[in-house]
């Protein structure tokens, strides 16, 4: 009896010591990265290509303290020499994008130091099962400008000729110089934020989440629902230019440039998830069909 004491006593001991070393670990980790997302919600997140990036942090932060039971009941293998190179490179990537102002390399920090963290107090199967959290802290990486230059560009060319193709289909009036589309009595060029590279990020954050969180038990239904994601966030954003090209013959270039080219951002956005949620649908009907035969 004296013994079965003394093993209870020194279990809620070690569990005690680990749940100030996890305090103490968060505190280390909120103190260093709260400048860091303090002056993205200054700068970075303002910006149209990151505004996703508030969302995303809230997010991970539910998904962690969602994960948090799996995590601590994880089994205590610590993978000291690969969970410390991974810390130390985290903390390379912090100075580095610190001191030399480079936003990629500063939000891959916390990637690195929180995959080096678990591995370090618990190992990998602590690893396992902040995975997602972990892996969705990328879509707060905001995206290199050179990344950004080489696709844009392509998207635009591409943008541009399906409008064409599309609205020269249906009679009306339209041709196409480069980016710049002309119909009617008006020319509009394709801009950047046109050319769908920021709703293809979001839509790709929006749609791993839902994926993860629907959890369906069939893989092949879970790699086409992530293999449409980009495809669903492409035409969205196709239909989106047509619509404004429409709304700027019909009624004039103020109104497509107005309160009418806002709406139809966030109408971009609702049609790209009724076609994931119709997507997600469709494909559990015929992965269901698929079983039952």
């Amino acid at each position: 009896m004296r013994a079965n004491m003394l093993s209870f006593g020194a279990a809620a001991n070690d569990d005690k010591a680990a749940f100030w070393a996890w305090c103490l670990v968060l505190l280390a980790m909120a103190t260093m990265y709260a400048p860091t997302y303090w002056n993205a919600a200054h700068s970075t997140w303002q910006s149209e290509d990151n505004a996703h990036g508030a969302m995303v942090l809230a997010v991970v932060l539910w998904l962690f303290w969602r994960q948090r039971h799996t995590i601590f009941k994880a089994p205590d293998h610590p993978l000291y020499l690969l969970g410390g190179a991974t810390f130390f490179l985290g903390l390379l990537f912090y100075v580095y994008g610190r001191g030399l102002e480079s936003r990629s390399f500063e939000f891959l920090s916390p990637i690195l130091v929180v995959s080096g963290s678990l591995l370090v107090m618990k190992g990998r199967c602590a690893l396992l099962a902040a995975w997602f959290p972990v892996f969705y802290l990328l879509f707060t990486v905001p995206l290199p400008s050179i990344v950004i230059e080489t696709l844009t560009g392509p998207l635009k060319q591409w943008i541009s000729l399906l409008v064409e193709n599309s609205l020269h289909g249906l009679g009306y009036p339209i041709s196409r110089t480069g980016v710049t589309l002309l119909i009617g009595q008006y020319q509009l060029l394709v801009a950047d934020a046109c050319s769908g590279l920021n709703s293809m990020f979001s839509m790709a954050a929006i749609g791993a989440l839902y994926v993860y969180l629907r959890h369906r038990p069939s893989s092949i239904h879970n790699f086409i629902m992530l293999a449409s994601i980009i495809p669903i966030a492409f035409f969205a954003n196709l239909v989106r230019v047509i619509l404004l090209v429409l709304i700027t013959y019909y009624l004039g270039d103020e109104a497509g440039q107005g309160i009418l080219h806002g709406a139809a951002g966030m109408m971009l956005m609702l049609f790209a998830l009724m076609c994931l949620f119709g997507m997600d649908v469709a494909v559990g009907r015929y992965t269901y069909k698929s079983r039952a035969n």
